[in-house]
């Protein structure tokens, strides 16, 4: 065997012992994980800062360092947020639907966990928390594999976390970590048949694609955030410029930061006199059709056509202005992902023709992008956003983490 199918084999030994733990003792798991991280957290910070300034020597931009980066007030977030789990109802056990046939069978279809769940993500080390507590909160094992940019930072998290779990009584092997960060550890991941039930990539674009093209196991696409606001002519200008500062700026790094504004035609110079001091403070790119370069003259740069296609991860803003609504959505639709999309407008029946044609996991009026999370919408913290359409679609939570299984009782029924 490899070391890959015995870190498999193990995590499918936990697997069977995380199904059969009650909502008490992973309650009791998760709390020991939040304390312990927080009473390691000057370990913790140490290994983070060791991957921050060899990434950053490397090269790496600012958006993607911050990406990378912990901090104090992260870890206390991060903490925040498995507390949050261990507080949200267990799916584990609910009876989603119940029927009784004819014949006297009495059906009842009943949550279960996934059993084990590999996970492919990038820079960010609050990944490796966020999955691994909400895979356990939801009775699963989980395998991890970040990238090699915060490869010291996801070993301390994983010794924080596996000691936490031996304290509370369940298996250290429910979570692990691929130390090998080579390709071939994540192409081996990808075909883990017999080990690994669903395999989740987190980050950018390319990895994304790279899994969901090659893997034999099952995948959750989630992540590519190629993500929209129109601003329509019935906009508050004000309200609009906030919005999109706020989803552009905040955290240019994440999936949920917007790449795009549409603008209505009508409202393009005034949109932009209100919010080019915001961008400016940012020195944000502007990336602009040619009626924004128009009005801005030498502040943006023409667009080119892939511009309209890119999840940037930076401060860059692609800005395309629009007739109409209609043509707004039909933009979006072509060149979203099907992550968030947001439209602000005064006019409520415009926005519910947006919102029931744009095709995205997550369509906002008059707010920002920014609150795609699991931790905004009440999820607890968050194991990725789904991007495609079956089994999960959004913030993927506890219950996303679950399957079904058929519990069928009869009295010596035949066919």
């Amino acid at each position: 065997m490899t070391v890959l199918q015995e870190q498999g084999a193990a995590a499918k030994l936990a697997a069977a012992k995380m199904a059969l733990a009650d909502t008490e003792t992973k309650n009791k798991a998760l709390l020991a994980i939040a304390d312990a991280l927080l009473t390691h957290q000057d370990e913790w910070l140490e290994a983070n800062a060791a991957d921050w300034e060899a990434a950053k020597a490397e090269g790496m931009n600012d958006s993607m360092l911050d990406r990378l980066k912990l901090t104090k007030e992260r870890i206390e977030g991060i903490a925040e947020g498995v507390r949050q789990a261990a507080a949200l109802p267990d799916p584990i056990g609910t009876v989603t639907k119940e029927i009784e046939r004819p014949n006297g069978l009495k059906i009842q279809q009943k949550r279960v966990p996934l059993g084990v769940i590999g996970m492919i993500f990038e820079a960010r080390p609050n990944v490796a928390v966020d999955a691994a507590v909400l895979c356990l909160k939801a009775g699963n094992a989980c395998i991890l594999r970040g990238g090699r940019e915060s490869i010291r930072s996801n070993t301390c998290a994983e010794s924080i976390m596996r000691a936490a779990l031996e304290s509370a009584g369940l298996p250290a092997d429910a979570v692990s970590l691929v130390k090998d960060t080579s390709r071939e550890s994540a192409k081996e991941m990808m075909h883990l048949e017999g080990y690994i039930d669903v395999l989740i990539p987190r980050g950018g674009a390319g990895l994304i694609r790279s899994v969901s093209k090659e893997a034999s196991v099952p995948v959750i696409r989630t992540g590519e955030g190629v993500c929209h606001v129109y601003v329509d002519s019935e906009a508050d200008i004000p309200m609009a410029a906030k919005i999109v500062y706020n989803a552009k700026c905040s955290r240019p790094s994440v999936c949920n930061a917007v790449e795009c504004v549409v603008l209505h035609k009508s409202i393009a110079e005034a949109f932009f006199n209100k919010i080019l001091p915001l961008l400016d403070e940012k020195n944000v790119e502007i990336r602009g059709d040619a009626k924004i370069c128009n009005i801005l003259g030498t502040r943006a740069k023409e667009a080119a056509e892939e511009d309209w296609d890119t999840e940037y991860n930076d401060y860059i803003l692609a800005a395309k202005t629009v007739r109409e609504p209609q043509e707004a959505i039909d933009f979006i639709n072509a060149h979203g992902t099907q992550h968030s999309e947001c439209i602000v407008t005064a006019n409520a029946e415009t926005a519910a023709q947006f919102l029931d044609q744009v095709d995205a996991a997550a369509v906002y009026w008059n707010a920002s992008t920014r609150f795609t999370d699991g931790f905004e919408f009440g999820l607890g913290a968050e194991i990725g956003i789904s991007t495609q359409k079956l089994h999960a679609r959004g913030p993927m939570g506890l219950e996303e983490l679950t399957s079904w299984k058929y519990y069928v009782c009869g009295d010596g029924q035949i066919r």
